[in-house]
């Protein structure tokens, strides 16, 4: 999602298991993703003393075309009257040991991510707490099947990464939006046969407010098919005054809860599942996912509040040509009075299509995303354009990047 969270933290980036970036093995507490490139194999390197290392990486940036957009009066839903651009999107250096009973991840770079409906921003390396460790753990694995992680650590929510190439399209989802993204915590997950099984607890939202709990299970039927089903919590009370996620114009340490609004996503409860086909060259994962606030006076949650996100995302490979076709659909609709995705009370449907040429560590992609608000909200919410009652918007993008 954008990283103007004058709106939401409700960024997410899991370091994840994937076939088809990097190629390199992640650690047990990651967890299986979308495939988006058939990436070349991790840099081995001699670690020394720590051991076999694998170094991987990548970078990407994206010009951009914009309907909806408004004036230099109004900027409307869009907040900007900028309809055409340009902006770097991720640049990540990943480290990792992978293998003995002390294992680690390093991640350093600059992250950001672009969500169907809402404006392109700057990346940034001042969104978290850590600055521009984007992840950074220990993992201790005593045996095959159960390993603990501490350290900066990814979310377990969700079916979408916050770094661009793991997902088969550039613009993200509402599901995506309102999601927690990198916090402070510890994970553990446990492999028995076809079910794994993680839980995190921690500073959801990289509050540093330690109340957070999220889970996973995942149940593979076979090499075709999995289903996941994840869930998280708040297990107490995140004031107003607490730090959250920074942008490229908000430092972490000047991103309160209070000043960005967004009290409801860090004191919420979500729950959610996807469930991953696979046939040929053909992946299918629908996903749906409900996530609420209860009423709560001291950080001005006034009613209950949620939000609902339903989408279905496919993947086609083209044989052995360097052409792939990916794209989803979804369904969003928010309720009570505070704010989730775009206006509270928006509903809609949105659409994306990106066709992607990949030859070894080059890729280029386009992503045409269609949005319609069947409701633009409550009475007094402002809609695309700059006179504020637009319904549709549309965000073209041209994207190219490395992997290494």
């Amino acid at each position: 999602m954008s990283l103007d969270h004058s709106r939401t933290p409700g960024r997410r980036n899991r370091t994840r298991l994937i076939a088809a970036s990097f190629g390199a093995a992640i650690s047990l507490c990651a967890l299986q993703s979308a495939q988006a490139f058939n990436g070349p194999s991790a840099i081995k390197i001699d670690g020394g003393p720590l051991g076999p290392l694998q170094l991987s990486g990548g970078a990407d940036g994206y010009m951009y075309a914009l309907s909806g957009t408004g004036n230099s009066t109004s900027g409307g839903l869009l907040g900007t009257d900028k309809s055409t651009g340009a902006e770097f999107m991720n640049g990540q250096i990943e480290v990792q040991k992978t293998s003995g009973l002390v294992q680690f991840t390093i991640q350093v770079g600059s992250n950001n991510s672009l969500t169907l409906g809402t404006k392109p921003t700057a990346t940034s390396v001042q969104t978290f707490s850590t600055g521009p460790l984007y992840a950074g753990y220990i993992t201790l694995a005593p045996t095959k099947n159960f390993s603990i992680s501490v350290g900066q650590i990814g979310s377990l929510e969700g079916y979408e990464s916050g770094i661009d190439w793991n997902n088969a399209n550039v613009l993200t989802t509402d599901l995506f939006y309102v999601e927690n993204s990198q916090s402070r915590g510890v994970s553990a997950t446990y492999t028995m046969g076809p079910v794994s099984a993680s839980v995190t607890f921690g500073d959801g939202f990289d509050t540093g407010v330690f109340n957070f709990l999220q889970g996973l299970v995942t149940y593979s039927f076979n090499d075709n098919n999995a289903l996941s089903v994840f869930g998280a919590t708040n297990l107490g009370h995140t004031g107003l005054l607490a730090n959250t996620y920074g942008s490229a114009t908000t430092p972490y340490n000047q991103s309160t809860v209070g000043s960005n609004g967004v009290a409801n996503y860090i004191n919420s409860t979500m729950i959610g599942g996807y469930y991953s086909y696979t046939h040929g060259n053909l992946n299918l994962v629908p996903e749906v996912q409900y996530v609420y606030a209860k009423p709560d006076q001291k950080v001005g949650i006034s009613k209950f509040t949620s939000n609902f996100g339903a989408a279905l995302f496919a993947d086609y490979a083209f044989g052995k040509s360097p052409y792939s076709l990916g794209g989803w659909v979804e369904y969003f609709s928010s309720n009570g009075t505070s704010t989730w995705f775009l206006n509270p009370g928006a509903q809609g449907y949105g659409l994306s299509v990106t066709p992607t040429w990949q030859n070894k560590n080059l890729f280029v992609r386009g992503d045409l995303g269609l949005l319609h608000l069947t409701k633009v909200g409550y009475a007094g919410s402002t809609g695309y354009g700059a006179n504020g009652t637009g319904r549709n918007q549309a965000t073209f993008v041209v994207e190219a990047g490395v992997l290494f």
